[in-house]
C-alpha cells in the first residue's frame, strides 16, 4: 500500500479526460437549462448522426443544481478511443485495432492506496441519508421503463470461489431512493457472480461507479476472459496501474479517480419489476421482466459531480458502437493469433451493426480450408462468441473497415450455395429483438459468408482492377493543385505488373 496521498487527491480520471477533449476542440459545453428527461438523449442522439460529433458537457441540469452530466463520451470518434486507450490519434481503425491487441497482452494489476482525501470520499451518505435521486439519472427513449442511473458506468463484483474481481456495465434503473435495479444478460460474469453468493446464502457486494473515465467504460463495457479482472486490463492498456482504495461496506477494490460510488448487496429472490430500456441494437430490451436490484448502504461523491452517460441507440448514435466494434476486433484478432492461425491482416466489427453484430476478418489464404477454419474460430472464440450474428472472411487486398469493398467481394467473390455456413445454438442475448418468444432469446446463431476468392481456382480468378501505384502517388502528390479538399483516400493494393511510363 502506497504511504503518501494520491496524485487524483484534486483531480478526477474524468477531470483529466474532459481537459484533454476539449484541448482537442472535440467537447462541447452545453449552459442553458437541459432536462435529463428525452432531451439530454435526443440531443445527443442528433449529434451523435454525424461522424466524429463531439462530447457533450451538460453544465446546467433540470432539477438538479450542482450536477453535471457527460455523453457522447467516445461515440463515432477515432480520436477519442484512441486517447481512451492512451494514445494520439491514428488515421485508420486498424491501426488503433492493433495497438489495443498489443495492449491486451500487458496486464498490470491495480495499486492500492488510502481512501483519506480523494475527490469521491468528499461527500459521505448512509442510511436515511441516501436519496440516489438527487443524480441527473437520464430517461433516454419515450419507452424507457424509468430513469436509469446506470448507463456510462462499471459495476464491480467478486467471485466468492475464485477471488477474481470483475468489472462490467450492466443498466441499473432506480427502484427508490436507495435502491436500484441490476440487470445481467445471461452468462455475464456479474450474473455468475450472483449465483455463486446466492447459492451459498449470502448477498453479493456490489459497487456501482459513476463519473469514470473512458478507459474504464471501455474495459467494463467489454468482454475479457471469466478468470481474469478488467482492473489488470485496464493497467496495461492505460499505460499504469489504476489506484483502487478498499471499500468498508463491501470489500471491493474502488476506482480512485471515480466521482460517484454507490455500495451495497444484491439479496437471493429479491426483485422488481424492471424496464424496457433502448437498447445498443437501437430496440427496447427484453420486455418488461423481473430484475435483481441493490439495496445501497454507502454512497461516495465529489462536489458538483459528473454524471457520464452512454446513450444506446442505432447507427453512428450508438455510444458503444466504435469502441465495441474495437475492443472485439482486438479480441478476436488476439485469440486467432493465439491458436495459431496464420495470414491474419486485419479484423473489424462493424461499428454501425450494433457494435458486436458483423466481423470482417481480413486474411491472405494460404492453404486449402484457411478461410473457413478462420471465420469458424473467429465466430466461436472468446471474443467473438457473444451475441455477434455474422462473420465475414474477406481476402487481404480487401479493408476490413471499409463497408463498401466488404460488400464488392461478397458481391463478387461468394458463392451463396457454397459460401456460407449456420452455427445453431450460440451464445446469445436477451436483447436480441429478433428471436421471438423472447423465451428463445439466450440462443442464437451465427451466419459464416466466405467472401474470399475460391482457393483451389484463385490462381485462375479473375484478376480485379488495380491502380497504378506510380499513378496514385503522381496524383496524391498533386492533390492539393488539384483544388482537392481534406486528404486523398489511403489505398493499398496496386497493380503488381506496373508500368514505368512517366506521366
Amino acid at each position: 500500500m502506497s504511504d503518501g496521498p494520491s496524485p487524483l487527491t484534486n483531480h478526477s480520471d474524468l477531470d483529466t479526460w474532459i481537459e484533454k477533449v476539449e484541448a482537442m476542440g472535440q467537447l462541447k459545453r452545453i449552459t442553458v437549462e437541459v432536462d435529463p428527461d428525452l432531451e439530454t438523449s435526443t440531443l445527443t442522439y442528433l449529434v451523435g448522426q454525424e461522424e466524429g460529433g463531439p462530447a457533450l458537457l451538460f453544465e446546467n441540469i433540470k432539477g438538479h443544481p450542482g450536477h453535471k452530466a457527460v455523453y457522447n463520451m467516445i461515440g463515432s470518434s477515432l480520436d477519442r478511443f484512441c486517447l481512451s486507450i492512451g494514445e494520439a490519434p491514428m488515421e485508420h481503425p486498424l491501426d488503433a485495432v492493433q495497438v489495443l491487441k498489443n495492449k491486451m497482452s500487458l496486464k498490470v494489476p491495480p495499486k492500492e492506496i488510502p481512501g483519506d482525501g480523494l475527490l469521491v470520499n468528499q461527500n459521505i451518505e448512509t442510511g436515511d441519508d441516501i436519496d440516489i435521486t438527487k443524480f441527473p439519472a437520464p430517461r433516454m427513449w419515450p419507452l424507457d421503463g424509468g430513469k436509469y442511473l446506470g448507463t456510462g458506468t462499471a459495476v464491480i463484483t467478486r467471485d466468492p470461489e475464485l477471488g477474481r474481481v470483475n468489472v462490467g456495465t450492466y443498466r441499473q434503473m432506480i427502484k427508490s431512493k436507495n435502491e436500484i435495479g441490476l440487470y445481467t444478460s445471461p452468462g455475464k460474469d456479474a450474473g455468475l457472480d450472483r449465483d455463486k453468493w446466492w447459492a451459498m446464502g449470502k448477498p453479493m457486494p456490489v459497487a456501482l461507479c459513476y463519473g469514470i473515465d473512458p478507459t474504464l467504460f471501455v474495459v467494463a463495457a467489454s468482454s475479457f476472459p471469466k478468470t481474469e479482472s478488467e482492473l489488470d486490463y485496464y493497467g496495461g492498456i492505460n499505460g499504469s496501474a489504476m489506484e483502487v482504495f478498499e471499500s468498508d461496506v463491501t470489500g471491493l477494490p474502488l476506482p480512485a479517480g471515480a466521482e460517484i460510488i454507490l455500495e451495497g448487496y444484491c439479496y437471493p429472490d429479491e426483485s422488481f419489476a424492471e424496464g424496457p430500456f433502448g437498447e445498443f441494437t437501437g430496440y427496447y430490451g427484453r420486455p418488461l421482466a423481473t430484475t435483481p436490484y441493490v439495496r445501497i448502504e454507502k454512497v461516495r461523491y465529489r462536489d458538483d459531480p459528473t454524471l457520464t452517460c452512454a446513450l444506446m441507440a442505432d447507427g453512428l448514435a450508438n455510444e458503444c458502437g466504435l469502441f465495441w466494434a474495437s475492443v472485439r476486433a482486438s479480441k478476436i484478432w488476439s485469440d486467432l493469433d493465439k491458436m495459431g492461425v496464420p495470414g491474419i491482416h486485419g479484423v473489424w466489427s462493424i461499428p454501425e451493426a450494433a457494435g458486436w453484430g458483423i466481423t470482417v476478418v481480413s486474411i491472405k489464404q494460404m492453404y486449402a480450408g484457411h478461410a473457413p477454419q478462420t471465420m469458424a474460430l473467429a465466430a466461436q472464440c472468446m471474443g467473438g462468441a457473444y451475441f455477434g450474428k455474422f462473420v465475414i472472411v474477406v481476402d487481404d487486398d480487401i479493408d476490413p473497415t471499409d463497408n463498401g469493398q466488404v460488400l464488392w467481394a461478397m458481391a463478387t467473390r461468394a458463392r451463396p450455395s457454397a459460401s456460407i455456413d449456420i452455427l445453431r445454438e450460440t451464445w446469445s442475448t436477451y436483447l436480441d429483438p429478433s428471436l421471438n418468444p423472447p423465451e428463445e432469446r439466450p440462443w442464437g446463431s451465427k451466419c459464416l459468408i466466405n467472401a474470399c476468392m475460391e482457393y483451389k481456382h484463385i490462381k485462375e480468378f479473375s484478376p480485379r482492377t488495380k491502380l497504378s501505384k506510380v499513378a496514385y502517388e503522381h496524383v496524391v502528390a498533386r492533390w492539393e493543385e488539384y483544388g482537392m479538399e481534406g486528404s486523398p483516400p489511403r489505398i493499398t493494393v496496386f497493380e503488381d505488373a506496373d508500368y514505368e511510363e512517366k506521366i
